[in-house]
């Protein structure tokens, strides 16, 4: 797993109701330092890539309340890539280093929402935002096939 990527397992309690689940605790594995929080909706099959935060190499955590999302992280150095399937079915917070190329693709019927954690402010006179297409050819990955 490419270095500054952390995926923690999120505690939930179920019972006749239905669940709640843990996001964010400050007294134990559960926190992480965060700026703002934001949540997007994603219709089946969009994809939402690639970026990556070069001059603050701004952490983000995902969590994927709804539905479920294929994310991958991207080291262009290395060449190294790395697939992680988050959501309903697997209820986790996926931090990513700023510095490596990431996106996402919502593969479940149901919209995906996603929150988004960022540990720095977004800076709308000066983002720290650099932009591919999900399709680029400097990625050598095709967001239609799953990897092993």
């Amino acid at each position: 797993m490419l270095e500054g990527t952390l995926i923690r397992p999120l505690k939930k309690h179920c019972d006749e109701r239905g669940y709640l689940c843990e996001l964010i605790r400050s007294d134990g594995d559960y926190y992480y330092p965060f700026a703002m929080c934001y949540y997007s909706v994603s219709w089946k099959g969009v994809i939402r890539a690639w970026h990556r935060h070069p001059r603050t190499q701004q952490r983000d955590t995902f969590i994927v309340i709804q539905g479920m999302a294929k994310v991958c992280v991207y080291d262009m150095e290395t060449d190294e890539l790395n697939e992680h399937f988050i959501g309903e079915d697997n209820m986790v917070a996926l931090t990513i280093n700023g510095k490596f190329w990431h996106g996402f693709k919502a593969i479940s019927d149901k919209p995906v929402i996603l929150l988004n954690f960022p540990d720095k402010l977004y800076d709308y006179k000066n983002p720290d935002e650099e932009r591919l297409p999900y399709n680029t050819d400097k990625i050598p990955y095709d967001w239609d096939i799953k990897m092993k």
